[in-house]
């Protein structure tokens, strides 16, 4: 039992708190002996032709606030490209692009097919459209950043890099749900780790709300794929590229309205890792992959996999070592419940819509490895549809 123990707190914290240590260390170690990373750019004759693409399904709520959004980019109009892909829409989402007074000399196609198949049946329909050097993916639920492609496209100077991540983040206000607590903190974190993930070596995926790829190296990845952008990504790392992240390039996005709304994604997601998991068996291979598998396993595996099942193996061997008298057991076994009391407070006051902010970090925490559990079984039954779940959000904030 003892070992079980301290092989569950061991992974526990090196997922959450020791990778991180471990990572901000060697970035600090590289950068020691002088090899930072070096964002060359373009001049401003040079910049490349960019397509950015807009997945929507049934936004006309948002669908106006985004193109707008996309207008007010700063980079050439001459040298972006919008292409809006509503498959599936049975709202006004298409008539709204179609109908938007668009100033003179914007570039920009619709998209549509009434059969709704998936996000990634949409962008690999539309994929063969796609002339430019560099596409750009969004959804249509966000807002993105004025120099987002700017500070996106200048990673693309240096040949070496495949594809460039942006950075998601989530509108956090006063009068928002208490939820936004635990979203926008644990979004915050994940960003920090990506920071130095890019820093190391490269970024081990890519969330969906703005990333970009050369579009030479676009592969189609398999109908049924759930997490497209994370595994498609990793694909592009795997052939020897870089993936950076940028935070200078990012996308706001709301809360969801509520800790049930969140769970929805997170359960998706957490099929989705797995799923992309059990496909890219040969990066677990540190010996050819390196520095790549050590983060891929590091920052992504463990969370999918073990980290889960030794949140609760801890907990149940931690009881009758506690009985055993030993004042370190009895310590941790006081450490668990006194965390598990704060996540049940926070359950509660979320079902009372109270806003003890405090509490949500870590029902957030409980939330979050729950949905592993969940979407482990949605895997292995093959039940996670491609077809998104749509979370409701808070209303949009403006970026």
């Amino acid at each position: 039992m003892k070992l079980a123990f301290f092989i569950s707190l061991f992974i526990i914290l090196y997922t959450y708190i020791g990778y991180g240590i471990v990572l901000f260390l060697l970035v600090k170690l590289k950068r020691l002996f002088g090899a930072n990373q070096q964002i060359m750019g373009f001049e401003e004759s040079e910049l490349p032709m960019v397509t950015f693409v807009v997945a929507a399904y049934n936004e006309e709520d948002w669908i106006d606030g985004k193109i707008k959004n996309c207008l007010d980019f700063n980079y050439p109009k001459d040298k972006i490209e919008f292409l809006f892909v509503t498959d599936g829409s049975s709202d006004n989402t298409p008539d709204r692009v179609k109908s938007y007074n668009y100033p003179a000399g914007v570039k920009w196609n619709l998209y549509h097919s009434d059969e709704r198949k998936g996000k990634i049946a949409a962008v690999e329909r539309i994929m063969e459209f796609v002339k430019t050097p560099i596409t750009i993916y969004t959804d249509a639920n966000t807002m993105v950043n004025a120099m987002a492609i700017r500070k996106i496209v200048a990673h693309y100077k240096n040949p070496k890099v495949g594809a460039v991540a942006g950075e998601k983040r989530v509108s956090m206000e006063e009068e928002d749900s208490a939820n936004s607590a635990g979203e926008g903190f644990y979004w915050k974190y994940e960003s920090t780790l990506k920071k130095w993930d890019s820093e190391l070596y490269s970024v081990v995926g890519a969330a969906g709300e703005l990333f970009s790829l050369r579009t030479e190296l676009y592969q189609a990845v398999p109908s049924d794929t759930v997490i497209e952008d994370f595994y498609m990504t990793l694909k592009i790392a795997m052939q020897g590229y870089k993936v950076r992240y940028e935070s200078g390039a990012y996308a706001v996005e709301s809360a969801s309205a509520s800790v049930a709304e969140e769970l929805k994604r997170k359960i998706r997601i957490s099929a989705g890792g797995l799923q992309a998991i059990s496909r890219l068996i040969p990066l677990l291979n540190v010996f050819k992959y390196g520095t790549l598998s050590f983060q891929y396993i590091s920052h992504r595996v463990l969370r999918w996999t073990l980290t889960p099942l030794s949140l609760i193996v801890l907990f149940l061997v931690n009881i009758p070592l506690c009985l055993s008298g030993h004042p370190f057991f009895i310590f941790t076994m006081l450490g668990q419940l006194a965390f598990y009391t704060l996540a049940l407070t926070g359950y509660l006051l979320e079902k009372r819509k109270l806003k003890f902010k405090i509490f949500f970090i870590p029902y957030y925490f409980c939330v979050m490895n729950y949905s592993v559990y969940k979407g482990f079984f949605r895997f292995i039954k093959g039940s996670q549809s491609v077809v998104w779940e749509k979370a409701e959000r808070l209303e949009s904030k403006s970026v």
